[in-house]
Order: C-alpha cells, then structure tokens, then sequence
C-alpha cells in the first residue's frame, strides 16, 4: 500500500489573472489531474462568470472539483474548504490522478498545506450579537470599537470588511481571546508531498492583465449575472466578487458603465496587490515564475513538475 504522505499535490497559485488557471489545465493534460479549486469565490454557483470560473469547455477538457458548489448565502472558511479540499485529493489519489491545487485565496492553502490553527467554536448567541451590532453601527465603527480591544487583529483587516470584522469580533465577544491569537496556533498539515508553483507577474504586467480581465467578462455576461444580485442584502458572501457591487451600482443608475468599469478594475489591482504581498510574505513556494503565464513558458515548468513525480 502507498504511505499517503508521499503521495504528490501539485500546487499552482498566484494573484487574479495572473494565468494559474491556464498553466494548471495544462498540467492537468500533461500529467493526468484533477483541478481541485482553492479560491474562495469560484466556490459559488452563481458567479461564473464574475469569478473568471473555467469555461465549460476547459470543464469538459479535464476533471474540475469544488467549483460553483455553494449557494450565495454560504459561508465557506479555510478550515471548511480543507476539508473539503482533502477529500477530493483524497479521491483523486484512489483514482490514480494527480490533484493540482489551483487558486489565490492563500490562507486556504496554507490550511491545507502547513495545517490549519483549531479555530473556537463560538455560540449562536455571541454569532448574533455581532451581526446586528454590525447591521446596527456598520462595519467601520465595529472595526474601530475592535481596534480598542485587539488592535493587532484589527490592523490586518480592511475597516469595510463586514464578514470579517464581525467574525473577529464574535471570537474576541465569546472566547476573550483575539483571533489573531488562535491563528497564531499550530493545526495537522495534510500527509502529502507537495510540490508549488506560483505565478507572480510584474506589477505592470499583472495590472494590464487584472484590466483587460474584467472588460474580458463584462462581454461574458458580467451584467446579467450582477442583475441577479440588485436586492440582494449587504452582508450576502457573494458580494464580494470583485466588480459586483459596481455594476450593481451601474444597474441602480448610480454610476455610468464606465465609471463602473474603471472602478471594478482599480479594486480588481488592489485585490491583486494584496495577494501578491500575502503570499510574498506567508508561504514560499518550491518555484516562482516571475511572469505572466503563456503557454510559451510551459517547456520550462513541464520538466519542474515532470521531475517532482520521477522523485517520489
């Protein structure tokens, strides 16, 4: 039987529209994978096309898990996606298939990969309370009032950030300690040999890509499937794909397309940014490819990902 910690993961991250998808479905033709989703919003089913999802045909190319499997009002942590995550590693192992992890919200893989802290179990009670202090004061002051009793938690979340200003709120309410501190605890990695890729392009080039990405789905359909969300509540997860509460304004008449347009592209670089000093700072990958991904780099990644499999 084969000891399950050295069975191989192929890990291929990077920032948005940075061309990771592009590189994983290549390695996935190439060596046999299963393209396991490891971003956050490509989780939901009803955002195809604002989350740059892979097309349907890329989807019949090869085998593609944990794409558009929640409903718009789920809550999906890291320690739930690992889960998940595991499992289909898991099965593709059983099927004789390489999973490639593929995405750019970091902290999922890096709960996967180097384990994830024991997070508390926080009562409904204390749950509710900070929702509707937060419906009542808005997320800013909710941030400012977390601030005053753990500055460190609050330092490393945007002011407007409901979702997670309210959850670190609720843990600080329930357990009296900062989710910094429970972050800062050690979990069980996953038994596996992981070999990582990421793609990290020049700022310039990344921000041209980040650009064009967005006026690429708002061709695709962006509009319709922002029409779907125009009563949706504030707090709804999935109003935090990049570009839909733009258009959501464009909808309501409260900005033009193109102001729209060019809003949607400044939060999309900003995005980018942030991840790329996330993972700059919090994992290190075993190669980095300094560019944008094109198919005119893969003679030089397929003998990397090639060698990593001939080792194990």
């Amino acid at each position: 039987m084969t000891d399950k910690a050295s069975q191989p993961v192929l890990v291929v991250a990077g920032p948005t529209a940075s061309g990771k998808s592009a590189l994983a479905l290549l390695a996935a033709e190439a060596f046999g994978g299963v393209i396991v989703n490891a971003d956050a919003l490509q989780m939901y089913a009803g955002l195809r096309v604002l989350s740059a999802r892979p097309s349907l045909s890329e989807e019949e190319r090869v085998s593609h898990r944990l794409y558009g499997v929640l409903a718009d009002d789920e809550i999906c942590s890291a320690a739930r996606w690992a889960k998940l995550a595991a499992g289909e590693i898991g099965r593709a192992h059983e099927t004789g298939k390489l999973p490639i992890l593929t995405g750019g919200t970091g902290l999922y893989l890096k709960a996967l990969i180097e384990g994830l802290a024991p997070m508390p179990e926080v009562p409904e009670p204390y749950r509710n309370s900070a929702r509707l202090l937060a419906a009542e004061i808005g997320a800013q002051a909710l941030h400012a009032r977390l601030a005053q009793s753990d500055p460190v938690m609050a330092a490393r979340l945007r002011p407007t950030d409901t979702q997670r200003v309210t959850r670190a709120w609720e843990v600080l309410s329930a357990t009296g300690r900062s989710l910094a501190d429970w972050q800062a605890m050690k979990g069980k990695p996953y038994p596996a040999r992981f070999v990582s890729i990421f793609v990290m392009p020049e700022r310039d080039e990344l921000y041209r890509s980040c650009d064009a990405r967005f006026l690429s789905i708002l061709e695709t359909g962006a509009l319709d499937e922002a029409r779907r969300y125009l009563k949706a509540p504030d707090d709804l997860p999935v109003l935090r794909a990049l570009g839909l509460k733009e258009l959501i304004r464009h909808l309501k008449g409260e900005l033009s397309r193109d102001e729209a347009t060019k809003l949607a592209q400044a939060a999309t670089r900003h995005y980018a940014k942030r991840q790329v000093t996330w993972f700059r700072h919090q994992m290190q990958p075993s190669h980095a490819l300094n560019a944008q991904f094109s198919e005119s780099l893969w003679p030089k990644i397929f003998p990397i990902i090639r060698g990593f499999l001939l080792t194990g």
